[in-house]
């Protein structure tokens, strides 16, 4: 079984005791983008990023200072370096080794700029949401560029094994559902608000954190086990569920 989710904009880069590591698979890739990125200047990438000025400034230091060698001085686990709204309900702090090893063969992380990252892989700073329309050689977005080469490299590790989709749809986008030589299941949460159960963005962000923490600590390998997910007081809701889309309310 495989879990996937989205990376996060805010990054922690404060020193950690975890001393195990990898290396980004995707460097060839990583460094063409970089280099397009090199080439933009602060109000170009305000405007295709959509960000403040200083956020723009910001990202153009982060890419003229981005190197060929990911190291402790310049790079961190991506698992400890994203802290938002997903990451910050996966529990890390607390993982054993035994969980760290478990999270590095059963979970990966869609990224613009990296691709597809295991959880100790080291990333430098980055701004790069694969739903930005930016223009490359291959293509005029990052869906075009990344083309199938995430897809394989996903055939290539779960092959015949089933898909959690805990990423969001602009990251989950990126993978050629019909490709996969996997069966694919999606969770879904939702909310009891006004009378009708909702998806609500926020939630289903913790959510995915939670869901994605309870397969680590539990080594969840067989699917059905995720159905007696309970974290945040959800449940699995049988009747609001089909075959690839799993609903839990609350």
């Amino acid at each position: 079984m495989i879990v996937l989710i989205s990376p996060a904009k805010t990054l922690d880069y404060s020193p950690t005791n975890i001393t195990t590591e990898t290396q980004p698979e995707f460097k060839k890739e990583i460094g063409e983008l970089v280099a397009i990125m090199k080439k933009k200047s602060s109000k170009a990438i305000q405007e295709l990023m959509g960000v403040s000025e200083n956020l723009a400034e910001l990202n153009v230091a982060r890419y003229h200072q981005f190197s060929d060698v990911f190291d402790g001085d310049n790079s961190k686990q991506a698992l400890l370096a994203f802290k938002g709204d997903v990451y910050t309900h996966i529990d890390v702090a607390s993982f054993s080794e035994e969980d760290f090893s478990f999270a590095q063969g059963h979970l990966r992380i869609l990224s613009g700029l990296y691709g597809l990252l295991r959880p100790l892989d080291r990333i430098q700073p980055y701004r790069l949401e694969m739903g930005i329309k930016l223009k490359n050689k291959k293509a005029k977005d990052l869906y075009g560029f990344w083309g199938s080469k995430i897809t394989n490299a996903i055939n290539d590790l779960a092959a015949d094994q089933t898909i959690i989709n805990l990423a969001s749809n602009e990251y989950f986008k990126v993978v050629k559902k019909k490709d996969l030589k996997s069966t694919l299941v999606s969770p879904v949460f939702k909310e009891y608000k006004n009378g009708a159960y909702k998806n609500i963005g926020i939630f289903s962000k913790q959510a995915r954190g939670l869901m994605t923490d309870f397969i680590i600590k539990n080594k969840v390998e067989n699917p059905e086990m995720l159905k007696t997910f309970n974290e945040g007081k959800y449940e699995y809701s049988e009747s609001k569920s089909s075959a690839d889309e799993w609903v839990f309310i609350r």
